[in-house]
């Protein structure tokens, strides 16, 4: 399949956003609400940075059509959504277009900083913003990403350029 790549990223926006709506938010100590659906969010961060590289600059258009197909689930969570990934995703594209460092530096660089931009706006448009709380979903979708950068650096590690 030609655009795999970026059909996978539009199907993990629309499938989080999804999920955001229906799994529960799970109470941290001091009353912090957390979202274990924050733990997928990292991958979505991966799996943009793999669309971009498959239809470049148009990774923004993709994003568009996942966050217009999660309106339809739920409006308020579509437009936090939208909101936190465009400006997290700019970032996170920046970093990815404009540094020339191997794939998986740049999707660890990528996440590194567009991870924490996510958590913060997205919690607060929710209502649900708390320094614990944003720490909780940053480290939650870093764990995600951090899975994915040692496969890529062990792939470009056994296999030198």
């Amino acid at each position: 399949m030609k655009y795999l790549n970026t059909f996978v990223y539009i199907a993990l926006v629309v499938l989080v956003n999804w999920a955001f709506t229906v799994v529960p938010l799970v109470k941290l100590p001091g009353g912090t609400m957390w979202p274990p659906v924050a733990l997928l969010v990292g991958f979505v961060f991966v799996a943009r940075d793999f669309a971009q590289r498959e239809i470049g600059h148009y990774v923004l258009v993709a994003m568009a059509i996942g966050v217009g197909i999660s309106y339809l689930f739920n409006p308020n969570v579509a437009i936090a959504s939208a909101t936190a990934f465009l400006i997290s995703e700019l970032a996170d594209w920046a970093v990815y277009s404009f540094t020339r460092r191997p794939l998986s530096q740049r999707i660890l660089y990528s996440s590194i900083i567009g991870t924490p931009i996510d958590s913060v706006v997205f919690l607060g448009m929710v209502g649900f913003l708390s320094l614990a709380g944003a720490a909780a979903m940053t480290a939650s979708k870093l764990l995600g990403a951090l899975i994915v950068w040692w496969l890529i650096r062990r792939r470009e590690v056994a296999l030198p350029a």
